[in-house]
């Protein structure tokens, strides 16, 4: 067993829940297995942004959860807790809480081999609560007052910019890393500046090569920081015009070629009306699907007064594809297309017009059911066209 601190940790491949030694001892390594999983999984694949999928019957709340692929929490979700009160300032992750956090990873990698887990360290903005009321690592607004931070939760700023700071933060991260029950971090409110590429490469000096960094750098690229970060969280809080759904393309495509490997870019949409925008969240899985080997979200818009990211599970996101078997094609009608082992994805951009899709098959529309040959996709819309049995007739 591969064994960190006080924990052992417990790996898993493509093939199910399995504990591997390290490669002095001659088997996979902890970046091995978070490459296996990553390629081993199947297509469309979603991820959990904090909060959940609702209206999905189960018992065990862990189950609905393994339906992502990949997931992110902050450390108390995982069952870590510091060993400092106020938690902002704990150092070290206590045994007990570690154990359980171990239990919990082991349940989801038994529900879902592929699962990547990912732990939110917080950086720039915390609650009252994170740290004592004075304490030198607030950051301060021109009056010498707490600085707001994020103003629907009510947060103050956190000083980032403070080198001490910052060490103390990439502390955090190695210890969460290490403690064997995650996969990597999330790092919210990311861009491009100097305090933010400072803080990033301690981070990745303290957390070595092999663990995951997610960064949400909205639909913004981040030339400086690209090369320690593997994964942009999208946050797309823009995708009213074509123009947005252009700069979401664009920075999506940036990503899956400027960031460091393994990739694990992470595309959100939100919804325009309610959830029943149904082809806005096709459009968004298609998207990811012909434009990246990522994951993606469709989920309710911050501003509602309920918990940020929840969503439904639909359909359309249950595991149809295989895996991708060639890279997306740009049409000529303005579409983009990508094969995978049982079927064709085809994305239609908005500002796009409406188009016919043909196959020299017989191929069933998920979103439609219908098997045919021909099949009409609307604009700000996407399909995936599975290859069935051949019918009577050519559906045209």
């Amino acid at each position: 067993m591969r064994r960190l601190g006080l924990v052992t940790l417990v790996l898993a491949g493509s093939s199910g829940l399995r504990s591997v030694e390290g490669s002095a001892r001659g088997g996979a390594t902890l970046k091995d297995s978070i490459e296996n999983r990553i390629m081993g999984r199947t297509y469309p694949s979603v991820f959990q942004a904090w909060s959940p999928a609702e209206a999905v019957r189960s018992s065990n709340p862990l189950t609905v959860v393994a339906r992502h692929d990949l997931l992110w929490h902050g450390v108390g979700w995982y069952g870590l807790r510091w060993d400092a009160s106020p938690q902002g300032l704990g150092r070290i992750l206590t045994p007990e809480s570690i154990e359980k956090g171990r239990v919990i990873r082991q349940t989801l990698l038994k529900l879902n081999p592929n699962i990547i887990l990912v732990a939110e360290i917080r950086y720039r903005d915390a609650s009252r609560r994170f740290l004592p009321k004075d304490h030198e690592w607030w950051a301060r607004d021109e009056d010498g007052q707490p600085a707001k931070g994020w103003a629907e939760g009510g947060f103050i700023r956190l000083d980032f910019a403070n080198p001490e700071y910052r060490r103390h933060v990439a502390r955090r991260a190695k210890a969460v890393v290490q403690s064997g029950v995650v996969d990597g971090i999330l790092l919210d409110w990311w861009r491009d500046d100097e305090d933010r590429l400072a803080l990033i490469r301690q981070v990745r000096k303290a957390i070595g090569d092999d663990y995951l960094i997610i960064a949400n750098a909205n639909d913004r690229t981040t030339p400086k920081t690209a090369p320690y970060i593997n994964g942009y969280f999208m946050e797309c809080t823009r995708s009213r015009t074509a123009q947005d759904w252009q700069r979401i393309r664009a920075t999506l495509t940036w990503a899956e070629t400027h960031l460091r490997r393994p990739a694990v870019n992470c595309l959100e949409i939100w919804y325009h009306h309610s959830r029943d925008d149904l082809n806005l969240m096709r459009a968004a899985t298609t998207l990811s699907l012909t434009q990246s080997n990522g994951y993606c979200l469709f989920s309710d818009p911050n501003p509602l007064p309920t918990a940020d990211h929840l969503h439904n599970w639909y359909p359309f996101w249950d595991k149809s594809l295989g895996r991708p078997v060639s890279t997306g094609v740009a049409r000529a009608d303005g579409t983009v297309t990508r094969e995978f082992e049982n079927g064709t994805v085809v994305y239609n951009p908005m500002g796009n017009r409406a188009v016919s899709v043909v196959f020299d098959d017989i191929r069933q529309s998920v979103a439609t059911g219908t098997s045919a040959r021909r099949h009409q996709l609307a604009d700000a819309d996407g399909d995936i066209f599975l290859r069935r049995p051949a019918v009577s007739g050519d559906g045209r």
